[in-house]
């Protein structure tokens, strides 16, 4: 197929859109501030359902927009009117960001034009591309999930003009955060431009988290006032530090919603094409958000490969993220792990070698697909979050779900037989409960939604440290910050990738709020100033831990069997006496100590000993002569001579020990 969007040649500008249906397309020409109207050009079939138009005269910089006419019969899937000004879908910058109102969902004949309220699309002569590098993060690395905007909004040490955009996080101040973390890669929320659903404007609230698009490939202005330079300088900039950068964008749905959402793009160009429909002309709702996305289209399918291209080539981006990923594999409604789409992005020249990660979930039949993606997808890992929070509560009976868990989570991705797991393990994510409010907040409060606390999750498997009628502020706190420690701790004991979510490290709260999506505000902005140092300290050393011992990230499952060069199995699990966990230790449903003993091919061991008890215990490790345990981490003061504290995990390592010196004269 032609190149389509609008491309700059010494001619002029060519434009070029895309319709199976439509009888006529147009061009409109704007002038430098997108107000006025000054031309509308009819683009001519050009082949293949192509539209396209050179128009001699114009350069880089013209605003412009598409429209488009055909039938209006929204029964049938039919949304065309002249008077929606339509974004292109291949934009790769737009002059405001998106507004909503009203008039942008009228039916054709009722409704104005909608030009005034539409942002235009901006032609870019589009820079070199950026040399092409391999990826920096690694399957094992530490993912770090943020919200651009929320993320610096409030940072003392960020230029306040760029706080909350994608320039801020190449600040000093932000990269050297990251690099105490340990970060691998920082996992950018959606920065492309989206809209505010519907509800949302008249309760006084705004789409914070970007889950709303319009168009793929145009940044939203608020987060990249200086268009694709921000993202790519930015991107430059923490590559310089050792930090990949990883985007999530979306491709199963845009807001333009159900049938009484408005027209903005896709919707007025095709909508029979672009999105997937009942027999009987009815959307597909496999998002949860009134439509879905046809990613089994050949057309979409490219153009979902375009923008990938695009953010690779010219960002220099490691890799993407994709939500609700079940709706990129589905054929005909089916999720297929061998789709055309889901294929072509791992064979494809530009990103094959790139991260990509799956949300494996999406609301349609048959949905939740964790474990059934192809590598090299790897997945986030909802079984992890569940059973650790399920630990840290005191449920019975799931000790050795914790186990497995911690070893990689073979039960979900080696069922293929493969001997790598492709898991992201989280405790925490933007979706859900901060991991300061799973331990302070029994049921979630999503109040100030608007929704009367109905929307987002009610089984958080949270729990309320403090509640049982414990009046000491100072004994709640500090209840509260070791069962924080004790999930971040099991977070970075686990093998294979994990994520933490920003802030996360250092106690931010939400206030129970569970869904905060529509809170464009303190709920959501990150509270440098009353951060928890102590708790930010704790975060840095298990990351140095993690770095500093391989054994713990290594996505190879655990066999049992010696390492290779070496008599030390890669696991052994044991109680807290040192002995071999039992078959009658597995059935426990009151147990909640264990000891994960790794061994590496250098022949030393770490000990991760978990005492999810709220009593204290003495923990043993088994004895090697010439060799001695040692606390891993010096925050942790703890031998195998001391109890170790309830609701708590401690790392110890096996070094040899050191011999005793002559005495002189002897």
């Amino acid at each position: 197929m032609t190149q389509l969007g609008a491309t700059v040649t010494p001619e002029g500008i060519r434009f070029a859109a895309w319709s199976s249906s439509a009888r006529r397309l147009w061009v409109s020409i704007f002038d430098d501030s997108g107000a006025r109207e000054v031309d509308r050009l009819e683009l001519k079939p050009a082949g293949e359902g192509v539209y396209a138009l050179l128009v001699p005269g114009l350069a880089e910089g013209t605003r412009y927009g598409l429209r488009a006419d055909g039938d209006y019969a929204p029964e049938r899937g039919q949304w065309f009117d002249p008077n929606k000004l339509l974004t292109d879908p291949y934009a790769v910058e737009i002059d405001r960001p998106y507004q909503y109102h009203w008039r942008l969902a009228a039916k054709r004949n009722e409704g104005a034009d909608t030009a005034p309220l539409m942002p235009k699309a901006i032609v870019v002569a589009l820079p070199k591309a950026v040399a092409p590098r391999p990826p920096l993060f690694q399957p094992g690395g530490l993912i770090y999930e943020l919200n651009v905007r929320s993320f610096t909004r409030l940072h003392p040490d960020v230029p306040e003009a760029q706080r909350g955009t994608i320039a801020a996080l190449a600040h000093p101040a932000i990269i050297d955060h990251l690099q105490r973390l340990g970060v691998s890669a920082v996992e950018l929320m959606p920065v492309t431009a989206s809209i505010d659903e519907r509800h949302l404007p008249p309760l006084g609230l705004s789409n914070a988290w970007g889950y709303n698009p319009v168009t793929f490939m145009a940044l939203d202005p608020r987060l990249a006032p200086g268009g694709l330079k921000d993202l790519r300088d930015t991107v430059a900039a923490l590559r310089k530090a050792g930090i990949g950068t990883i985007l999530d964008l979306v491709f199963n749905h845009t807001g333009e919603s159900d049938r009484l959402g408005p027209t903005l793009s896709l919707r007025g160009l095709d909508a029979q094409a672009y999105y997937r429909h009942q027999p009987d002309g009815r959307l597909v709702n496999d998002t949860g958000t009134g439509n879905t996305i046809a990613c089994d289209h050949p057309v979409v399918r490219e153009m979902v490969l375009d923008t990938l291209r695009h953010f690779v080539r010219l960002a220099g981006v490691d890799g993407f993220r994709f939500d609700l990923a079940p709706v990129l594999g589905r054929i005909d409604g089916a999720f297929d792990p061998d789709a055309a789409l889901l294929r072509a992005i791992a064979d494809d020249s530009v990103l094959a070698d790139r991260v990509l990660i799956a949300e494996p979930w999406d609301v349609g039949p048959n949905g939740y697909q964790l474990g059934n993606f192809r590598p090299p997808y790897l997945e986030w890992n909802d079984r992890c979050r569940d059973d650790v929070r399920r630990f840290w509560r005191g449920d019975a009976g799931v000790i050795g779900s914790i186990a497995t868990r911690l070893a990689g989570s073979s039960d979900v991705f080696g069922r293929d037989g493969r001997p790598t797991s492709r898991t992201v393990n989280f405790i925490a994510a933007h979706d859900g409960m901060t991991l300061a409010d799973i331990v302070a907040y029994e049921r979630k409060h999503n109040e100030a939604n608007g929704e009367q606390n109905r929307d987002g999750h009610n089984d958080n498997l949270s729990w309320n440290n403090g509640a049982e009628g414990d009046t000491d502020d100072a004994a709640i706190a500090n209840a509260r910050f070791d069962d924080q420690c004790a999930l971040l701790a099991t977070l970075f004991a686990s093998r294979g990738t994990i994520m933490l979510t920003a802030g996360d490290e250092f106690g931010r709260t939400q206030k129970g709020n569970n869904n905060a999506y529509a809170q464009d505000n303190a709920i959501t902005w990150l509270d440098w100033a009353g951060r928890d140092l102590a708790l930010e300290q704790y975060a840095s050393s298990l990351a140095s831990l993690r770095h500093a011992f391989p054994v713990l990230a290594d996505p190879n499952f655990l066999t049992g069997e010696p390492v290779d060069g070496s008599e030390i199995p890669d696991v052994a699990w044991l109680t807290e006496t040192g002995t071999p966990l039992g078959e009658s230790d597995w059935n426990d449903p009151g147990r909640h100590r264990l000891v994960m003993l790794l061994g590496d091919s250098g022949g030393g061991r770490l000990a991760v000993m978990i005492n999810g008890d709220r009593r204290q215990s003495v923990f043993s490790l088994p004895a090697r002569d010439g060799f001695e345990w040692r606390p891993a981490i010096e925050t942790q003061p703890v031998d195998v001579a001391r109890p170790l504290p309830g609701r708590s995990v401690s790392f110890m390592i096996e070094r040899q020990a050191a011999k005793p010196h002559a005495r002189k004269g002897s």
